[in-house]
């Protein structure tokens, strides 16, 4: 369960981004001033601390489409300067620490969990002065496996930046996508996306 308050962002994340993504080698477009979010879905933290986000963005109407993985920490991780996007004031939680995911440990053990067990979005919470209230994600995603729940991730070896991102624990190999295409899924271990107005579902992670 992701618990999401109602709160002001300065800068926005899309305004981190439109800073931030020209600089990514892997990322299709020259600017980024017309950023637009596409979808949007959490996976939850199972110790509470790290919020863990997943994007889907394009530049203008009709620019590729980009998965952005992000993580919100209310600190910064230590050796981790190249993975950061950027910080942002929370109106209710202070200063947070936002972080490409895919440098991220949480991130990383998140959705490998997900791809093994066949696991999907968070439920997501609004805190409002009245109480939680739910509200529906902008994208749903499902992982392929039906492997048990629990099966360690390994500390992280090495990330090869790029498109995709490949991410190397002692323990598994993972496959992160940028930009996303029709790949068919012909994997046995992915994580795909769907969200209203597509008309397949997209492969956002593969475990090799």
């Amino acid at each position: 369960m992701a618990i999401i308050h109602e709160a002001t962002l300065t800068p926005t994340k899309l305004e981190l981004l439109t800073q931030w993504l020209p600089g990514r080698a892997w990322f299709p477009e020259d600017s980024a001033a017309d950023l637009q979010r596409v979808a949007a879905c959490r996976f939850d933290d199972p110790a509470g601390a790290v919020g863990v986000e997943m994007l889907v963005v394009r530049q203008g109407d009709d620019g590729p489409l980009v998965h952005i993985p992000l993580t919100y920490r209310g600190a910064a991780m230590e050796d981790a300067e190249h993975w950061l996007v950027g910080t942002l004031e929370h109106s209710v939680l202070g200063t947070r620490y936002v972080y490409d995911g895919v440098g991220d440990p949480v991130y990383i053990e998140t959705l490998v969990e997900a791809i093994r067990t066949g696991g999907r979005e968070a439920e997501e919470f609004v805190e409002t002065e009245s109480g939680p209230k739910k509200r529906t994600p902008l994208m749903m995603v499902e992982g392929s496996g039906k492997a048990k729940a629990g099966t360690p991730v390994g500390p992280l070896v090495r990330v090869e930046d790029g498109d995709p991102a490949v991410v190397v624990t002692d323990r598994v190999r993972l496959s992160i996508r940028r930009v996303l295409t029709h790949h068919p899924a012909d994997e046995e271990l992915t994580l795909t996306a769907t969200w209203d107005g597509q008309d397949r579902p997209r492969i956002l992670a593969t475990l090799i």
